[in-house]
């Protein structure tokens, strides 16, 4: 069997449920550990291990995270995906180390989603305003959204949180 083969079969019979709660959001997610708790049947049965690396990325606007998810099969070969994730460093109520483990939690749980084809676009994690409406882009946000978005950032998770112009949005998907 190819390592084709073997990762449609696991993202054709990958099941796994939202077990985790946001008592904040009032919703349920699942979480990286979830993921990989529900690939660990198919690792033997299939012959593949999942491996996951992740590389900082300094930017001054926006430090990011990096995150690779690898299938390696038992013949050597591997296929990767990635996800890039910034780091809040503004969030309230949490000490840096939590806002960068956050983010390391999110991009392994993307990078993950990536590889396997989880859709998530139904998950309330993904979403959930908790409360905040979009607003106007200020001049600084924009100068910042561009720099996320050169560093490998969506544009629709700029547009979740704020109104673009036309003009901005077409500038933004030249980048």
């Amino acid at each position: 069997m190819t390592i084709y083969e073997k990762l449609s079969k696991i993202q054709q019979r990958f099941k796994s449920k939202k077990s985790r709660f946001n008592s904040f959001g009032k919703y349920y997610f699942r979480s990286a550990e979830d993921i990989l708790e529900a690939i660990k049947p198919f690792e033997q049965e299939l012959g593949f291990t999942v491996t996951i690396n992740e590389k900082f990325i300094a930017n001054e606007i926006l430090p990011m995270i990096e995150t690779t998810a690898t299938l390696h099969d038992d013949k050597g070969m591997t296929i990767s995906a990635t996800a890039i994730v910034g780091v809040d460093l503004d969030q309230k109520g949490m000490q840096m180390p939590q806002r960068f483990g956050s983010a390391s939690s999110y991009g392994k749980k993307y990078a993950l989603g990536n590889l396997f084809l989880i859709d998530d676009t139904q998950d309330s994690d993904a979403t959930n305003t908790h409360g905040k409406e979009t607003k106007a882009i200020s001049p600084a946000d924009f100068s910042r959204a561009k720099n996320y978005i050169k560093g490998g950032g969506k544009l629709d998770a700029i547009k979740k949180k704020y109104q673009l112009t036309s003009a901005q949005e077409a500038e933004l998907k030249t980048l």
